[in-house]
């Protein structure tokens, strides 16, 4: 497989920001001169490509709204864009919504995007067996406290009782971008990574390091989600014709990938080589494919249990209370 580094450049804040969009605004009759839809080039956000590829955006809004798209590298950078308005609404992980919700971030989760799709890799000649041998070890997620790391660091301290050196613990924690892991492997510089789909099937592919817990053994694996669709709070107030709209389009990417799995992976390999310069084989997308439930319900309690063990992890300074961030009314019409 081509060296996933060419992944780092492509990906660059600089290139990743500068899709057009930022300062459209809302419009008195519900439309929008332009409306700008965030999402990562991951598995997990394969109905944002879907929705893109297809147009399907431009079937349910007003005629004559320019849609456009930012593809982020990170949840806080998707984040900032939707509390800054230069996005309106797209898909980001669930640990970046709900740590910008509780520090104050007026925004609404109004659908899922999938569940699933987490793995935890070792290193081939890392020494490591089982979780119990993690002790000393070095591990990685994308950044500290995100979705998947949050995982992670549950899984270790409830069933295991090993922590990070972020709480004094004895796992050494880094982070980085998920499509580095695989080099990150071949170089030892890390033993352990809690990686999304579909990195950890590249990494299985290319024989770099081997699946130490798989997806539905991951704290909260099968029914956390693993994207959520995100917008402000000030869309769902102030205008919901346009959020109904937006919403509309995710579900019908949705039950396309539903409906058209092979069509849909055929997209998503192309629409990740042309944001990444990485191509990805089939085999790798069809075994990410089995890890992960496409799904636009969304669950509060789940979320909720996911907050409360950010907080056991010290993540978050106080209790979350994450009543007023999930809006189901948009899923349900």
């Amino acid at each position: 497989m081509k060296n996933i580094m060419r992944l780092i450049s492509v990906l660059s804040l600089s290139l990743l920001l500068t899709a057009c969009g930022g300062d459209s605004e809302t419009q008195g009759d519900g439309g929008n001169d332009e409306i700008v839809i965030g999402y990562f080039p991951n598995i997990n956000h394969v109905a944002g490509m879907v929705a893109e590829e297809k147009e399907m955006y431009e079937e349910t809004l007003p005629d004559g709204t320019e849609v456009n798209y930012k593809y982020f590298p990170d949840g806080s950078a998707f984040m900032t864009a939707i509390e800054t308005g230069d996005i309106q609404g797209g898909l980001v992980g669930p640990g970046p919504a709900m740590n910008h919700f509780t520090s104050g971030a007026e925004i609404n989760v109004v659908a899922a995007g999938s569940t699933g799709g987490t793995v935890i890799m070792a290193r081939n000649g890392s020494g490591i067996s089982s979780p119990e041998d993690l002790k000393g070890k070095t591990f990685i997620s994308p950044r500290v406290g995100c979705t998947h790391d949050v995982q992670f660091e549950t899984l270790m301290k409830r069933e295991y009782g090993i922590t990070s050196n972020r709480i004094n613990g004895e796992m050494k924690h880094v982070t980085g971008k998920p499509a580095t892991y695989s080099n990150m492997f071949a170089s030892n510089k890390v033993d352990v990574a809690t990686v999304p789909e579909p990195w950890a099937s590249s990494i299985e592919e290319n024989g770099e390091g081997k699946v130490l817990v798989d997806t539905p053994n991951v704290a909260f694996g099968e029914t956390l989600p693993a994207a959520v669709f995100v917008t402000s709070n000030d869309l769902v107030e102030n205008d919901p014709e346009l959020v109904q709209s937006l919403v509309d389009s995710h579900k019908q990417a949705t039950e396309f990938i539903q409906d058209n799995p092979e069509e849909a992976k055929t997209l998503a390999i192309n629409k990740i080589k042309e944001i990444t310069d990485q191509e990805l084989s089939q085999a790798v997308i069809d075994n990410a494919w089995e890890r992960i439930d496409f799904t636009y319900d969304v669950s509060a309690e789940h979320l909720q249990n996911f907050a409360d063990a950010s907080y056991e992890l010290e993540f978050l300074k106080e209790q979350p209370d994450l009543e007023g961030l999930v809006d189901t009314t948009f899923i349900e019409e």
